[in-house]
């Protein structure tokens, strides 16, 4: 038996550890306060450097000192030095002695021009999204998307009214192209369409997921269905011999059991549970005996209490975008698939930038 003098000592060792680990649990909670609540403004300050192409001249000439790069990028070295200042809190440019360098992190989301380039994503945030989020309060409180205002017409939904404008439609849909490609790898490996000849792509946007479908299933089919000028956006695909795009209405689904599969791709979450029970509805008629529904997208915790990319979204959608949906998480999908009459209902969870893919199965009860 230890002495009472161990006993007492190892006591005060694990007092100390303890309190410790609640030290670094404060700062670590105090850590996460500091970046949110100065979130916005090194936000624009990201935006502002990929505006100005900052992120590609430190790819290209790493390690230049801030006079070089004021004169390459011609503005005034005073307010680079802000900017730089800036840029460098968030650990995306890195300084060491004079000379400024990308961090790795930037080199792969901001230098590099590929389709799915967080270049294209953040500037249909600064434009869209987070002007929305100061209408946050009267969302919540008058019940319906008060960020809508801003845009001109009488529809209920951004979409809807963004048929009337060209840019901003562009700049949303960029930013979402480029979000689905790099969520996209998750889809195609865990979305199993061997056998499959008739897929419906609902809400599809420009296409880019069809696209990638086709290329991957030589004998796959794909009808896209979006809004109509959304639609008018993926007359690229439309020219691909196995891509039909069509103008349509989910809440209007007029297929009568022709096809193998049917993918809600980032596209359910706009909508109400009522809503989304509707489209179901439809889907289910689209589908052919022991045809899949396949739901993709963000995927919180259950008790909804992680997910910043989700949370982030499900306020966009309060605001702005319908005042209706959110991000659910996959046990939503998946009880509304089960009232749906869908059978073999499961969920991949934990797939990068939060997401998951929730499917079933249609079985007709004379099949």
């Amino acid at each position: 038996m230890l002495p009472d003098t161990f006993a007492e000592n190892g006591d005060l060792v694990n007092e100390a550890q303890d309190s410790k680990r609640a030290s670094k649990a404060e700062m670590d909670d105090f850590e996460r306060f500091a970046l949110i609540v100065n979130g916005p403004a090194l936000f624009n300050a990201i935006v502002t450097a990929i505006d100005l192409d900052l992120f590609r001249f430190l790819e290209e000439s790493p390690g230049r000192q801030m006079s070089e790069i004021a004169e390459s990028l011609e503005v005034e070295p005073s307010k680079l030095r802000v900017l730089l200042f800036a840029i460098c809190a968030t650990g995306l440019v890195k300084k060491r002695g004079e000379g400024y360098s990308n961090s790795a992190l930037a080199s792969d989301f901001f230098a590099k021009a590929g389709q799915d380039s967080w270049s294209r994503i953040l500037p249909g945030w600064r434009a869209l999204y987070y002007p929305a989020f100061a209408h946050l309060t009267n969302s919540v409180k008058e019940s319906r998307n008060a960020a809508l205002d801003a845009y001109p017409g009488s529809e209920d939904t951004l979409y809807a009214r963004l048929q009337r404008d060209n840019v901003a439609e562009a700049l949303l849909h960029d930013a979402m192209s480029a979000f689905t490609l790099r969520s996209l790898p998750s889809l195609l490996q865990k979305m199993d369409l061997g056998g499959c000849r008739r897929l419906l792509d609902l809400g599809g946007g420009d296409g880019t997921t069809a696209l990638a479908l086709v290329e991957m299933y030589p004998e796959l089919q794909v009808t896209l269905v979006d809004l109509p000028s959304v639609a008018e956006r993926a007359r690229d695909v439309n020219d691909h011999e196995r891509i039909e795009v069509l103008s349509g209405d989910a809440f209007a689904l007029t297929f009568d059991e022709e096809f193998d599969a049917v993918l809600c791709s980032h596209f359910l979450e706009v909508f109400s549970p009522t809503q989304i029970l509707s489209i179901l509805s439809g889907v289910r008629h689209a589908l052919r005996n022991n045809g899949r529904i396949y739901i993709y997208g963000f995927d919180p915790n259950d008790q909804e209490t992680r997910g910043v990319f989700s949370a982030r979204l499900a306020l966009y959608l309060t605001t702005l975008a319908t005042g209706n949906g959110m991000t659910y998480p996959a046990g939503d999908y998946e009880t509304w698939l089960i009232e749906s009459g869908f059978v073999d209902v499961s969920s991949s969870r934990g797939l990068p930038y939060e997401h998951g893919l929730t499917q079933g199965v249609k079985v007709d009860s004379l099949g």
